[in-house]
């Protein structure tokens, strides 16, 4: 099996407000399971689709807190904390709350903090993946929002069923999504999104918006385990890395497709860095 694990690391680095996070700041943090946020890679120093993690952190404070950060503060405190590497390679990880805490009600108007974490880079498991299939559906799974225990749960489970992951199909049997990535399919000739209720990760805006910019056809459909067998490719992808190969949903065997990871490496790849 593929080690998809990310162990934490002693090499890390946390901000709150571009500060250095003090235990009494992180103290109401640490007990509540009210937030969101985004992962990203930094490489050299900079990163790629800074409009797209903007956004996403904007779009999902609205309905969470009633308001949301200026890009131009989440951009300071993103930039502060870059400044606390030297070696410009690494991971990043930043989360919106509220001082209020999860028990925030609509109209409040207690600030929303930013805690930004660094550690290690990383580009993710090698793969091929064979996924587990979990019934399953998140709860409001447009936001990324953090104390999903049931991800790490069905993840949990599926290493002990003798697979590397879960992925998840809802209650018209549609596949979605898998535990942290988001699933993407092979016809031959297009790239096939699942169409169900999901997260739409940051990579896979980055790499849609490359793909139609490179003229590659793309397309939204049901995906059920019978179709599975009409596609001719699969893979996942997340923050780490824009695609690793799946070889095995559930019973189902999925061909190798080597030029179609290439094809989701590239157009993630044209996307390009830019600096904070």
């Amino acid at each position: 099996m593929a080690d998809i694990s990310n162990p934490p690391s002693n090499d890390a680095t946390v901000q709150r407000n571009g500060r250095p996070a003090t235990a009494e700041a992180l103290g109401p943090l640490a007990f509540a399971g009210y937030a969101h946020f985004t992962a990203l890679q930094v490489r050299g120093g900079k990163v790629r689709g800074l409009d797209v993690h903007l956004q996403r952190l904007h779009a999902a404070s609205l309905p969470m807190f009633g308001c949301a950060l200026c890009d131009e503060a989440v951009k300071s405190y993103l930039a502060s904390a870059l400044k606390t590497r030297n070696d410009g390679d690494f991971s990043l990880t930043a989360t919106v709350y509220s001082s209020a805490g999860e028990f925030t009600p609509p109209g409040n108007d207690a600030p929303l903090h930013m805690l930004v974490r660094t550690s290690p880079p990383s580009d993710g498991p090698q793969g091929p993946l064979a996924l587990d299939i979990v019934n399953y559906e998140r709860v409001v799974p447009e936001i990324k929002h953090v104390g999903e225990i049931a991800k790490t749960w069905f993840q949990r489970k599926a290493v002990e069923h003798g697979f590397d992951d879960a992925a998840f199909i809802d209650n018209q049997g549609r596949l979605s999504e898998a535990s942290i990535w988001n699933l993407v399919f092979w016809d031959g000739k297009s790239v096939v999104w699942p169409k169900a209720k999901m997260l739409r990760g940051t990579t896979m805006a980055i790499v849609m918006r490359q793909l139609e910019r490179l003229g590659v056809p793309q397309r939204f459909q049901h995906i059920t385990i019978d179709s599975l067998t009409t596609l001719q490719g699969a893979a996942v992808m997340n923050s780490w890395t824009p695609a690793v190969e799946v070889r095995h949903i559930g019973s189902v065997n999925l061909p190798s497709a080597p030029d179609f990871l290439t094809l989701l490496h590239r157009a993630f790849e044209s996307e390009p860095l830019t600096a904070v």
